[in-house]
């Protein structure tokens, strides 16, 4: 390819770029004051469209299935890929539970009088255009633009290569509700080209129409984002979750949990990638633990202690305490006591999800209060971390950082807010 067309590709994409940004902040001006009936009314006719559908969503994920196959892609990120007749029902029954959801443009967050008479208000808001880049989950493309729409946000989505044929098709549902509503078809944009220099606009802030992105996807991707984005960004970097089993942890119960955190879906950001066990029941504890995963598949990585129960553990490296696998692979470690085990998240954990199992309430008040991870759990699965379990209908992500979105970004989370003064003529002395 010559230079010259290289660069007349690359001004395609940024004119590209350029109209779909100028697009959705038109669209996010006019969805800011939409009725929450003709936005519910957009995602339930989506969620019908999606049924109707489905069949021609099947074969365009199939198309994408076999390339992911024939290019090596990991089995993981297949599982990802990979839609069923159960999966697409279960995107168009998100669209209905994000349906369902109280909208939040316009609620109060709080009001208050001031002595010289102003009534104050705090009122949810809109953020804008909010633009969403993901890999490999074609789900994705449904739940980032349903939440987008319910709370009043234009959305620029731009999945990957990999999923590009199963997104284009989804998206075309979206916009089947989009305008038997009678909203515009700009509020849920869907980049139609696979080219990188997109994510490079996009980053750039598309001419300042974009206000904030999410990116979904990989350790690399989100790396990227974070480190040349110009706009705001909402994401978490790994998800380095851990299980932590506690010296008054019942067993049966511990057991259940670690195998549902590993191995329910590995290639998740909430699947456990840590077991630290009390060492006051690794006596007990450990050797039933380590030999369900090993039964159930999963490869094993200890320290001496975990090694010592069963021969088919495998030497931990320091590396292993730091990685999230997305694998049937996990790392086990014996700690002494709810302080150890906090420590150790501490160090090597990336601030996503932890859990604790234990029957000891006082031990898990500390645990809940003393780690600040975006997602803590009690005698609870970490699979848990997801948008939808908490009631939120779905996610856009989730989110590690200390903004005011944070664990799961649901509708309240692509929210601001602005403040609302009334008077009766006061003027400032």
């Amino acid at each position: 390819m010559t230079i010259v067309k290289m660069n007349a590709e690359r001004q395609d994409v940024t004119a590209l770029m350029a109209e779909i940004g100028r697009a959705a902040r038109a669209a996010a001006t006019k969805l800011a004051h939409t009725p929450t009936k003709q936005k519910d009314a957009a995602l339930l006719a989506a969620a019908m469209a999606m049924r109707a559908n489905v069949d021609d969503i099947l074969n365009a994920n199939a198309e994408d299935v076999a390339d992911a196959v024939k290019n090596g892609l990991t089995p993981a990120m297949i599982d990802r890929l990979t839609l069923d007749v159960k999966r697409v029902e279960a995107i168009a029954r998100a669209l209905e539970d994000i349906a369902a959801l109280p909208d939040p443009v316009g609620t109060k967050i709080a009001e208050w009088d001031r002595p010289n008479g102003l009534h104050i208000e705090r009122v949810r808001t809109p953020l804008g255009v909010v633009g969403i880049i993901y890999e490999s989950r074609p789900n994705v493309t449904a739940d980032a633009g349903a939440l987008c729409l319910k709370s009043g946000n234009a959305a620029i989505l731009r999945g990957g290569s990999e999923a590009l044929r199963s997104s284009k098709a989804i998206h075309a549902s979206l916009i089947e509700g989009i305008v038997a509503s009678n909203l515009p078809e700009a509020s849920i944009q869907l980049v139609p080209v696979a080219d990188r220099a997109a994510v490079g606009e996009m980053l750039r802030g598309l001419d300042g129409n974009l206000d904030v992105i999410v990116p979904r996807g990989g350790k690399s991707l989100v790396a990227r984002v974070q480190d040349e984005a110009r706009v705001p960004v909402f994401a978490h970097l790994e998800g380095i979750c851990h299980v932590y089993v506690d010296g008054d942890a019942d067993l049966d119960m511990a057991r259940n949990i670690v195998l549902n955190s590993k191995l329910r879906r590995t290639g998740i950001c909430g699947a456990a990638e840590t077991l630290l066990v009390d060492e006051a029941c690794a006596a007990t504890h450990l050797k039933p633990l380590v030999e369900a995963l090993i039964a159930e598949g999963c490869e094993v990585r200890g320290d001496t202690a975990a090694q010592a129960v069963d021969t088919r553990v495998k030497p931990a490296t320091e590396e292993d305490w730091r990685t999230e696998y997305l694998d049937a692979i996990i790392s086990v470690r014996v700690v002494k006591g709810v302080d150890a085990a906090m420590a150790h998240i501490v160090e090597y954990g990336s601030a996503h999800t932890e859990a604790i199992v234990t029957g000891n309430a006082a031990t898990a008040a500390r645990f809940l209060s003393e780690l600040d991870s975006a997602i803590l759990l009690h005698n609870a699965s970490t699979q848990f971390a997801d948008g939808g379990e908490f009631g939120m209908g779905a996610e856009i992500g989730i989110a590690t950082g200390k903004f005011h979105a944070r664990g799961p970004v649901g509708v309240e989370q692509l929210t601001s807010f602005k403040y609302a003064v009334r008077g009766n003529g006061q003027v400032r002395p």
